[in-house]
């Protein structure tokens, strides 16, 4: 199986955040390894500027990276599944990166092969960690024929 990553800034403290993370990642086959950044200080653009490096520093150098942004493509989850399979098809560790407060700095974007939204309203950078790892669930059980996702409800 292709290794799965996710690189964060920030570190999730125990709570319903990390619960729910939690919850999803232990489904996962393989699981998410998460890798998180220490938040930074300083303007926003320094922020995104010393956060994106240290996110692109802690990338495998033939990784395909996927960063979760506002403005990324937002896909049903069924075409999540087909996106996780192509992925996963090239052989490349997979590596999925949330930003912090300030976003992902535009030299991260621009490494990455995706970037995926979850839809257009904004969510808490913690939360998200446990959405993504819902719907990489949720595309997995979907490839699997396995009935956690009823395609037939709207």
């Amino acid at each position: 199986m292709t290794p799965k990553r996710l690189l964060a800034v920030g570190r999730l403290k125990p709570g319903p955040e990390a619960d729910l993370f939690s919850l999803y990642n232990a489904r996962l086959r393989p699981p998410l390894a998460v890798t998180e950044i220490t938040e930074a200080r300083g303007s926003a653009a320094e922020v995104r500027r010393r956060e994106g490096a240290a996110l692109l520093a802690a990338l495998p150098d033939n990784a395909l990276l996927v960063a979760m942004d506002l403005g990324g493509l937002a896909p049903t989850s069924e075409a999540l599944a087909g996106l996780t399979e192509r992925w996963e098809g090239t052989g490349k560790p997979l590596a999925f990166v949330i930003g912090g407060a300030e976003g992902l700095d535009p030299t991260v974007l621009a490494r990455a092969a995706q970037r995926l939204s979850l839809g257009p309203m904004t969510w808490p950078h913690f939360l998200v960690r446990g959405l993504l790892a819902e719907q990489l669930y949720r595309a997995q059980a979907i490839r699997a024929g396995h009935p956690y996702h009823r395609a037939w409800r709207p």
